[in-house]
């Protein structure tokens, strides 16, 4: 469900923050794109693509923490900051993400 066109962006409604339980990802679908979003101990959400890039793993079933997310196929890490890989490999897409009222909004 599309919530507020922003130019090339749109901000999606994609569920609820309680679907995902502290220091889990869960996939969802955007729009038209596929993301994973992850909802750290501290509270804290982060949105990604769902597919790793260098072998399309599922990246919803990544171990994360507040700096990086890894990989569960190769154990490549990303960092949340940007996307970039701390070892080289291709970046991963980085998406805003936020609560509103309980449901986790996505821009893609």
């Amino acid at each position: 469900m599309s919530l507020t066109d922003l130019g090339t962006t749109t901000e999606h409604r994609v569920g609820r923050v309680e679907e995902i339980p502290p220091g889990e990802g869960r996939a969802f679908v955007a729009g038209r794109t596929q993301v994973a979003v992850f909802r750290l101990r501290d509270g804290s959400l982060h949105a990604t693509q769902a597919a790793c890039p260098h072998a399309g793993g599922p990246l919803a079933d990544g171990q994360t923490d507040p700096n990086v997310l890894i990989c569960p196929l190769h154990l490549y890490a990303y960092r949340w900051s940007d996307g970039s890989s701390t070892g080289g490999a291709a970046p991963i897409r980085v998406f805003p993400v936020r609560e509103v009222g309980g449901d986790i909004l996505v821009q893609a």
